[in-house]
């Protein structure tokens, strides 16, 4: 599904035209996407500069808000992480019981928040969790030990199961296959500048010299920071491009013909077994699962452990906070650098596995010279491995670009972030407090991953040029055996665009 294709739909001929499609399967107009309500069985032709404009229009009202709620995702989920060098009162193995408990919590809800996610308006289903979270990250200012900062973090990563999967959908919603890595890029940036702004918090916060601890304090004014956040999704962010409150009827029209070019639907409520039967049979889902596994690892040690590992190289506590923040601004660029470009040449494995390079090297650096007393070189390389930050968000736009129907993008979202929560439950203990302050075999366990990782985009790689030529192939026999020209495949396209297919389809 990379190459874009033009895409039109009649609705009732869709129906008709299905046997073609495939012989052994009946579809119905009812079961197939929210979209076809407004749309029905009548073409709508918009011209370029109309697009343009219904597109800035969206990136406008819709970005900015997908931009701050996973900012406020990512800032919650990395407060410990902070509170580890301003005096948080549970250190030792404790620690890392603490810091893997939001993944545990993570783990568990992920595939049943999707599905129960699929029955409510999206937005609103995401809106309250994010003021409940919020409400949870203040609550950890009144905890005082292990089993109520544990019980706490174990429900911040239930409720924030529903974050990433749920953005995803709504960019596949709104947008095209090939402007989906830019924005997905643009959220995702939005995560990593919390270190920018989190940092410079934090960093100001350990001069605070009042009643309540600087760490107590760090919470309280972050967990409001969600809950507004939750209170402008409900309040504005709509639920699907059929809802949207600052579109005409005429531009809600606009905006889906605009996605149906990829025939990849917008949102259907009926949860299908079939389509989750064959997102687990796909052999991309199981290499998929180790390319994220493989990040998810590094992710769960760096997330809880970063600041730490940074003050090791001989900074200060102060120090380490503030030269956090360039690292991430270094994240940030390189994210939506690179979601352009991958939506420019339409290539997502291949950018995913030389943007893995830098942390090879950078891993390599911090492993082999911890100890030679150069801070200079590890804080370059601590820095320079950033630039790998693209390699995630990538993943995400492939899932998006790569996968129809809406039952199986609403599982491979979900397996997808499952297994990027059992890497960083298992990435948490990367770093032992026997290893400290070093950490030379989890840095090294890093190194491992990331060349694993690298092994398995190749591996994906093959996989869809082969799958590809082989469409091909199958194409160009059945435009033979029907006599069909260019414009009839075209056609067979437009009638299948809302009716809920998976790519495989």
């Amino acid at each position: 599904m990379e190459d874009e294709e033009k895409i039109f739909v009649d609705a009732e001929a869709a129906v008709a035209a299905l046997p073609v499609l495939d012989e052994a399967s009946e579809v119905e107009t009812a079961d197939g996407d929210d979209a076809l309500k407004l749309v029905g069985t009548h073409v709508h032709q918009f011209d370029d500069k109309y697009y343009a404009r219904l597109r800035r229009k969206i990136d406008w009202h819709i970005m900015p808000i997908l931009v701050f709620v996973y900012f406020t995702q990512f800032l919650d989920k990395n407060i410990l992480s902070y509170a580890s060098i301003m005096g948080f009162p549970v250190t030792g193995i404790w620690y890392n019981d603490v810091a893997q408990a939001f993944y545990m919590g993570f783990l568990v809800w992920m595939f049943p928040t999707q599905y129960l996610a699929q029955k409510f308006p999206l937005a609103k289903y995401l809106g309250a969790h994010i003021i409940v979270w919020g409400g949870s990250v203040m609550l950890h200012a009144v905890c005082y030990n292990f089993s109520g900062f544990y019980a706490l973090r174990f429900f911040l990563g239930v409720l924030e199961a529903c974050v990433s999967p749920t953005l995803i959908l709504i960019v596949t919603m709104w947008y095209k296959q090939n402007e989906r890595a830019t924005r997905i890029g643009w959220f995702y940036a939005g995560n990593l500048s919390t270190s920018v702004v989190g940092g410079g918090v934090a960093y100001g916060i350990t001069f605070y010299e009042g009643a309540i601890d600087a760490w107590k304090l760090l919470y309280l004014v972050l967990g409001a920071l969600a809950i507004t956040c939750g209170i402008i999704v409900v309040a504005w962010l709509p639920d699907s491009p059929i809802t949207a409150r600052f579109l005409s009827e005429e531009e809600r029209i606009a905006a889906l013909e605009r996605v149906r070019l990829d025939q990849g639907g917008t949102h259907n409520k009926h949860i299908k077994k079939y389509q989750i039967i064959e997102t687990f049979r796909d052999i991309r889902t199981w290499i998929m699962f180790l390319i994220i596994m493989c990040i998810g690892i590094p992710n769960g040690g760096n997330s809880a452990f970063s600041n730490i590992i940074t003050k090791s190289f001989g900074w200060t506590s102060r120090q380490s906070l503030l030269l956090d923040m360039p690292r991430a601004a270094i994240g940030g660029f390189a994210v939506v650098a690179v979601g352009w470009l991958s939506d420019r040449i339409n290539d997502r494995m291949t950018l995913i596995i030389i943007f893995t390079l830098p942390t090879l090297i950078g891993m390599i650096i911090m492993t082999t010279m911890q100890y030679s007393g150069q801070r200079g070189v590890l804080q370059f390389a601590q820095l320079f491995q950033n630039l790998s930050a693209p390699g995630f968000p990538l993943c995400y736009a492939w899932n998006a670009s790569n996968t129809g129907g809406h039952t199986k993008k609403v599982t491979v979202n979900s397996f997808t972030l499952f297994t990027f929560g059992v890497g960083s439950v298992v990435g948490t203990y990367i770093f032992l407090p026997a290893n400290a302050p070093g950490y030379i075999q989890g840095k090294a366990a890093i190194v491992v991953l990331t060349a694993i990782m690298m092994f398995c985009g190749v591996a994906m790689a093959y996989v869809n040029v082969r799958w590809n030529r082989e469409k091909r192939m199958q194409l160009e026999k059945l435009k033979q055996e029907k006599g069909w020209t260019e414009e009839d495949v075209e056609r067979e396209r437009e009638k299948a665009a809302f009716l809920d297919l998976t790519d495989r389809e």
